[in-house]
């Protein structure tokens, strides 16, 4: 794991969640990525807000269009302290980060700009992403209003900031079930779900939950395709060590 970064589950009712981003970057500019589905600069504005709410003094756009891809160098050019890589279509996101993830996160740590993902850009930092879908073998494991314009339930390369899987809006749309999908059949290693207005704060192979939701940690059970699943609550520690697949 790479420094100290944050994933948000989502919501927008909980500014405490932009913490540690905002604390990380130590009082400088905070860049946001967002993928522009042709309202970029409303969203851009709504999560300006949450960020000034939180504290922030600066904040700059860094939009992508839709089919587009991120450059790195961006983040430079913008003089950008910290990191947020915000929500949307998880799918498209991962397309406009395909390529640049090796550039990306070496930037990062070569300049110490701390990363945070909501939403989409927490699913993002794993290594494997579980992007979408809502089937497993043609059985529904979540709501199809959450399958990100997917079937079957996808794994992509991620920026592999993370080794485990991150699903997100865990209790609020019922994608849990998705993430157990998921690490059952080994797709992924292990996985956490984080509920709306919840962060976990990662540092190195421990991470801590802040907000006013829960983070729920999803590791398999053996040699079986079974998952064991332990929640953990407010201000609690959440041991994130385990060996990756190989």
């Amino acid at each position: 794991m790479s420094g100290v970064l944050s994933l948000v589950g989502g919501g927008w009712d909980a500014p405490e969640v932009y913490g540690p981003l905002l604390r990380a970057a130590g009082g400088g500019r905070i860049g946001c990525v967002i993928v522009d589905e042709g309202d970029g600069e409303a969203q851009f504005a709504r999560y300006a807000e949450a960020l000034r709410t939180a504290g922030a003094d600066a904040v700059v756009p860094l939009l992508v269009p839709l089919g587009g891809r991120f450059e790195p160098e961006s983040l430079l050019e913008s003089g950008t302290a910290g990191l947020l890589v915000c929500g949307g279509l998880t799918p498209a996101y991962q397309d406009a980060f395909a390529g640049c993830a090796a550039r990306l996160t070496g930037l990062l740590a070569e300049r110490g700009i701390p990363y945070a993902g909501f939403s989409a850009g927490a699913v993002l930092a794993a290594r494997r992403a579980v992007v979408g879908g809502w089937l497993a073998d043609g059985v529904p494991v979540c709501p199809p209003d959450a399958a990100e314009d997917l079937e079957e339930v996808d794994v992509r390369p991620g920026l592999g900031l993370v080794p485990f899987a991150v699903d997100v809006h865990a209790a609020q749309w019922g994608t849990l079930g998705r993430l157990v999908a998921a690490v059952s059949r080994r797709s992924v290693p292990f996985g956490v779900a984080i509920d709306e207005n919840t962060v976990l704060e990662v540092t190195g192979r421990t991470g801590r939950v802040g907000g006013r939701g829960r983070v729920h940690v999803v590791r398999p059970s053996g040699d079986t395709a079974d998952a064991v699943v332990r929640s953990y609550a407010p201000g609690a520690s959440v041991p994130l060590g385990q060996p990756p697949l190989p």
